[in-house]
């Protein structure tokens, strides 16, 4: 990953968690890190008065709660002033980059014409960020002879384990294609703000998610069993506490408001599944794959719930 110019140190609104070294350090950039972003997700980005926020803002146009040094002025209060939907938001770290790499430095306040381009790069970055998650997790696992690292051991404490995550071993040549999958991702993202715009960025999407599908059908291969098969189902509201989905196939599967306490998703597929309200108490998402902060955030869960390494519970568990 890139090394970042960043702003002198400050008050940050938030930033991202400190993690040992090891397959987490390499996603940390791909943490917001609001510090050094300049509210672009609170500018850039159109709200829709509902449930989740509290007023109507068209796309361009700063959240009137934007403090001039581009900090929330309501931030410790945002879900009790009706905006929850800015507390699971997650960019994947794409504002700091923009903010700090792609403009190295240069605000929307004090250079206006850079407001346009630089919103519009936003959008591109994260998509390209979100892309970067994916891939560093997927290339973190082992492959070939590497022995399988304890932080992709799904094993729950006193049980005997279970073949999943902790089992996969991706071929070497799935491997390569990973890795030049995440240089070529990474690249991208250091585009001048003009080249990022012009990107056909659902192209780019469409090959990667080609190996993230091999990588999901071999991670899930070795759970024993009949795997579910969910891809994309409409679960919103299931009664689902204490069901087994390991090795599950929850690709983009509407989970809103689903009952999932004490489930087990060991293994589990979660790549684009909407979990928003999803009861996660006592869940066990351990050794799960694509499973993103932001998937995590617009849960509910407790202090049971075990999440996979490298994602933090939620402020409002």
């Amino acid at each position: 990953m890139s090394h970042e110019r960043r702003r002198p140190a400050q008050d940050r609104t938030s930033a991202p968690p400190q993690s040992p070294d090891g397959p987490d350090a390499a996603r940390l950039p791909l943490l917001s890190d609001c510090g050094n972003c300049f509210g672009l997700c609170c500018v850039a980005l159109p709200f829709a008065r509902s449930a989740d926020f509290a007023l109507d803002k068209e796309a361009g146009r700063p959240c009137p709660n934007l403090r001039t040094d581009f900090r929330c002025g309501v931030h410790r209060d945002l879900r009790q002033r009706g905006f929850s939907g800015c507390t699971v938001f997650e960019c994947f770290g794409a504002g700091q980059k923009i903010s700090q790499v792609t403009f190295e430095g240069k605000d929307w306040r004090t250079a206006p014409e850079t407001a346009r381009p630089m919103f519009d790069a936003f959008a591109v970055m994260r998509q390209l960020h979100e892309l970067l998650w994916y891939l560093t997790e997927a290339v973190a696992l082992p492959s070939g002879a590497r022995a399988v690292p304890q932080a992709l051991n799904s094993v729950r404490a006193g049980e005997a384990p279970i073949t999943g995550t902790a089992g996969a071993v991706l071929p070497a040549a799935v491997r390569d294609e990973l890795q030049a999958a995440l240089e070529e991702t990474e690249r991208l993202t250091l585009g001048t703000a003009e080249e990022l715009a012009g990107l056909d960025v659902a192209a780019h999407r469409g090959v990667v998610n080609v190996l993230l599908l091999r990588v999901s059908e071999l991670v899930r291969a070795n759970v024993p069993g009949r795997k579910k098969e969910r891809r994309g189902a409409d679960l919103m509201g299931a009664r689902l506490k204490g069901a087994d989905l390991r090795g599950a196939n929850l690709r983009g599967a509407y989970l809103i408001a689903a009952d999932l306490r004490g489930a087990d998703l060991r293994s589990a597929d979660m790549i684009g599944a909407d979990l928003r309200d999803a009861d996660l108490r006592g869940a066990d998402l351990t050794g799960s794959i694509f499973l993103t902060q932001a998937q995590v955030n617009a849960a509910r869960g407790d202090a049971t719930t075990r999440l996979p390494r490298g994602l933090r519970s939620p402020a409002h568990w």
